[in-house]
Order: C-alpha cells, then structure tokens, then sequence
C-alpha cells in the first residue's frame, strides 16, 4: 500500500493526495456509525450527511463524496460566506484566535505553527518528528519491488529533518528562494492561507502528474 502526501523533496516539491490519512479513517468511521462495517454493503437508502466548512473563496474545493453514503454539504457556500466573514462571525463570539484547519503534520505549516506544536505539545511534536523521519524511508513494500523513489521527503521546506529544522527563524537561503519561488516571508512565517478539511487538501489541488513517490504508510 503506498500512502500520498505533499512533502518536500532535494528535486522538488511534490504534491500528493492525503486520501490515505484523511479521507479512508472517515470512512471506515462513518460505516462503523451505520453498522456497516466494511466489507458489508450499505443500502442505498442508508448515508451521512457531512457539513465541511470550505468557504467562498475556496469554493473550487467543493467536492461530492465519491460513496454513495455520504453525501457531503458546504454551508459556508450556501451561505455565500467568504473567508472574511467567517472570521467576523468568530470574532463576535470572542473567538477571534481560532486557528485555521490542518493535519498536524502538514508541510503547508509556517515556521510558527511548528514552533506552537512544539513549544505547546511536545507529544504531537515528538509525533511529527518521527513521522517526518520515517516518510525519508519509503514504502517499504515499494522498495522492496525496485519502484523508484523520487528522492527523499521532507515536512519543512528547508529540507532537513523536522527537529533540525529553522523553525525559529526564517534562514538567508530561504529568504534568497524567494527570487524563484512564490511563497514569501509570510508564508515561511504563518503557512500557506487556504485551509484544509478532510476532504479538501491543499495537495490535493492542481497536484502535477508524478510517478509513484513511494511514501511509507
């Protein structure tokens, strides 16, 4: 089994679809909750409504289920909510630091969401830690078949494992790739704007034709 994901790479930047971590646990959960464990059939009758929050601004995002028991809903949409008004109506009720959506081992993460896990949570830091390590390692069924690995995966845009990586601070040379990337500072700082739902990765969108990356599961 090979599990997809954006990460960095010495060649490039590779982007891959989460489905794996994201989109299979929901629905093995959701037929759990409908007593239709897999490989059970459902009927047709029998779904799951499922409300994501993708907003206007994002409403390219918008997708329909791919099963036929869930059948997903965008309010925000329906709504004609844009990213801004969303951010109105929390800082009505005094949420105004809501933070945006994300897997904890995104590598969309600015420099100061990583400093937040790890200054704030140092179990889901020393989780991500080795997850970034162990995705450098490959599928191992990949592997072991002579499937070529298209160089190693990196969490950090820096290129370096995560516990070594500049989190602290935005280094020279990443501020000199800014000439020929279109991240910028902010960017590096708080992480790319558009946020994520479990059906909705960032990777997920205009991700370019590559071969099998490999990454271990």
């Amino acid at each position: 089994m090979t599990s997809h994901i954006p990460a960095f790479t010495h060649e490039s930047e590779v982007q891959r679809s989460t489905g794996e971590y994201k989109i299979k646990p929901i629905k093995k959960k959701v037929r759990e909750l409908l007593g239709y464990p897999y490989p059970q059939r459902i009927p047709k009758d029998v779904f799951v409504e499922q409300w994501i929050g993708i907003s206007t601004d994002e409403f390219h995002r918008a997708k329909d289920a791919d099963v036929r028991y869930m059948k997903n809903v965008h309010p925000l949409i329906e709504m004609g909510w844009s990213r801004s008004d969303c951010v109105r109506y929390l800082a009505s009720l005094g949420l105004a630091d809501t933070p945006k959506s994300s897997c904890l081992g995104c590598p969309f993460h600015g420099n100061a969401q990583w400093r937040h896990i790890r200054d704030t949570s140092p179990e889901e830091w020393q989780d991500v830690v080795e997850f970034d390590a162990v995705i450098r390692k490959g599928n191992a069924r990949a592997n072991a078949t002579g499937n070529k690995l298209l160089g190693q995966a990196f969490l950090h845009r820096s290129r370096v494992p995560l516990s070594e990586a500049p989190i602290d601070h935005v280094t020279a040379a990443e501020r000199a790739a800014l000439q020929d990337e279109p991240a910028d500072v902010y960017e590096l700082e708080h992480g790319v704007a558009d946020g994520c739902s479990p059906w909705a990765c960032r990777g997920d969108v205009d991700a370019p034709a590559q071969d099998d990356f490999g990454l271990t599961s």
